[in-house]
């Protein structure tokens, strides 16, 4: 799969590496230090061979009260090698940091302003992890193999340079064999390359394997799938063992393989220079550093040859993330700020279908819903009902001027300054990682004072379970509120509406899943939160929406009938329908309970 992407993104490729670069670009003062780093890495390279060649010579000579400089040479050279790699190093480690930081906080900026349609597509761990492992992978690529391709490159440069001045025919006869050696290397490479894409989708099915176990372990155990369990994850790891133990044998064999090529060439090397009307021109020094310097050569080859692996994996995932940060964002056009609205909203011929999809969910709808008036929608599921309380804060777009707000098209508010106005009660309740007050007096309303909390809390019937709480209004809810019953956690969520005081208020499916002592409770909270303002209730049970001023009975995207309670049951159509099966269920519980 990978070469065929390769093929038909070759210009792509170089882009996304161009652009990646732009990150690193900002610090290019660091990049400058790293490289100036490991220049000095690549000199101390070349001195080596240099040292080795006057140590030789030396010895011929006699010369041994030289040693004391030579000995003082082999530290001054680490010396200056230790400083070269830790410049190089630090700088490119902080350039890489920085860049990884900014793409993440990129890519997190722009989750923000994705529209929805976005979010129903990916699921929230395929996000995850892209801005989790997909940014490491891409450091790889903007600088572990810069280092790599800058320390080794200027260590090539040095070292052939030093073959060339000590013996250039010999040098060029070098050349030719080496293409040889980088030819199977980029071979088994490619291979590798290969291996280790296998490698990242198989640990992707071991932690899916395992996390579906670990999540659903109940009904695997009551439906007896203990054993189906064990064999897929058995599967999924075994098939991750199989990749691995190719790629193991891939890399042993190879570095064998172009080690002999190495060898080889080293030989082949050795018995030309030893032809006396070569060796009559070099100095026994300057042979041994010649073939020392040509056996040095072996290991940056090999590394440069690797770069681009590394690049490649690294390409492959910044694609993935450019791919995220080029998404269309919420259209966000409209330019009135208003600082509160009266609430009167007027639906005309309003008409939508979702990105991709075949069929309107809604179809030449018109509604209107005057100021402070309660509307409940009902219906079966996928009738439209949430698609109609979604499309009021524009979480999707209708695209016309089908929705108005006081007379103004939901297209000409500013985003921001539409959903001020707009508080909502969602069927799952989101609650965040913190304390009830801090949940309650969410984002803007954190500025909130203490006594509107509380005040908050009270109107939502919060306060009746406070008391039983260790620390009341300060107690921790645990992630997604994972500590509080589904009634207390619906509660805090109508607390946060009622503290929002917004003229629009959206409850969708506010009591679906409660007893009926919650439920008392809430529907108390709830005709506090609705005074006064204009409500749009979405409800299954139509027990909680019989004082509602208009009931609008929807079915396929449109329509059927409206009115108010009394009025529709005289109609005797769908909503009597549902409100005589509700009823007799309700009848056939208490007669149940009283048996």
């Amino acid at each position: 799969s990978m070469s065929k992407q390769d093929k038909s993104a070759e210009q792509p490729v170089w882009q996304s590496y161009r652009r990646l670069l732009g990150y690193v670009k900002t610090y290019w003062m660091m990049f400058a230090v790293s490289i100036f780093g490991f220049v000095i890495y690549a000199g101390t390279q070349t001195a080596a061979a240099k040292w080795l060649e006057f140590f030789v010579d030396t010895i011929e000579k006699g010369e041994l009260e030289k040693r004391g400089w030579l000995a003082l040479a082999v530290i001054a050279i680490f010396f200056c090698r230790g400083i070269g790699t830790f410049l190089g190093n630090y700088g490119l480690a902080y350039v890489a940091r920085y860049t990884v930081h900014h793409l993440r906080i990129d890519l997190f900026n722009q989750l923000q302003v994705l529209p929805c349609s976005f979010y129903d597509k990916y699921s929230s761990g395929e996000l995850l992890s892209r801005l989790t492992y997909n940014v490491e992978q891409v450091t790889g690529a903007a600088t572990d193999a810069l280092k790599v391709a800058i320390r080794e490159g200027l260590t090539v440069i040095g070292l052939f340079g030093y073959m060339l001045y000590l013996n250039w025919k010999l040098t060029l006869l070098f050349l030719v064999v080496g293409p040889v050696v980088g030819g199977v290397v980029g071979l088994a490479s490619k291979r590798l390359r290969r291996l280790s894409h296998g490698i990242q989708n198989s640990v992707g099915d071991i932690t899916n394997a395992a996390s579906e176990a670990i999540k659903g372990h109940q009904v695997v155990r009551i439906f007896g799938g203990t054993e189906f369990e064990k064999q897929r994850f058995h599967k999924a790891s075994e098939r991750n063992r199989h990749q691995f133990m190719k790629m193991v044998v891939t890399q042993s064999i190879m570095t064998p393989v172009v080690q002999m090529l190495v060898a080889s060439v080293i030989a082949i090397l050795t018995f030309l220079a030893m032809t006396p009307s070569l060796m009559s021109q070099m100095s026994t020094g300057e042979f041994i550093a010649f073939i020392s310097a040509a056996s040095l050569l072996a290991k940056p080859v090999r590394q440069l040859t690797e770069v681009n692996s590394i690049i490649q994996k690294g390409i492959a995932a910044a694609q993935s993330l450019f791919e995220l940060i080029d998404e269309p964002v919420e259209p966000d056009a409209g330019i009135k700020k208003v600082e509160r609205v009266a609430g009167d909203i007027s639906i005309k011929q309003l008409n939508y279908r979702y990105p991709g999809a075949e069929h309107d969910v809604i179809s030449d709808l018109s509604l209107d819903i005057k100021a402070g008036q309660t509307v409940a929608l009902v219906g079966r599921s996928g009738s439209g009902k949430s698609t109609l309380a979604n499309l009021l804060p524009q979480f999707y777009n209708c695209g016309d001027d089908s929705i108005k707000l006081d007379g103004v098209s939901l297209q000409d508010y500013q985003l921001e300054s539409l959903r001020h106005q707009i508080a909502l009660v969602n069927q799952k309740v989101v609650l965040f990682n913190g304390t009830i007050a801090e949940n309650i007096a969410y984002g803007t309303l954190s500025n909130c004072t203490r006594e509107e909390v509380m005040a908050a809390a009270e109107a939502a019937h919060v306060t009746e379970f406070l008391d039983r709480l260790p620390e009341g209004l300060d107690t921790m809810v645990g992630e997604d509120g994972i500590l509080l019953s589904g009634g207390q956690r619906q509660r805090i969520a109508i607390a946060r509406a009622i503290l929002k005081d917004a003229p629009v208020l959206i409850l969708d499916e506010a009591t679906s899943a409660l007893d009926t002592e919650s439920e008392r409770h809430i529907q108390a909270a709830l005709d506090n939160v609705m005074q006064g303002r204009t409500t749009l209730v979405i409800a299954h049970r139509l027990s909680t929406i019989e004082s509602a001023d208009l009931i609008v009975v929807m079915d396929a995207g449109q329509i059927v009938e409206q009115g108010s309670h009394q009025q529709l049951l005289k109609l005797d159509g769908a909503y009597a329908s549902l409100h005589r099966m509700q009823f007799n269920e309700h009848e056939s519980r208490i007669t149940e309970i009283r048996e």
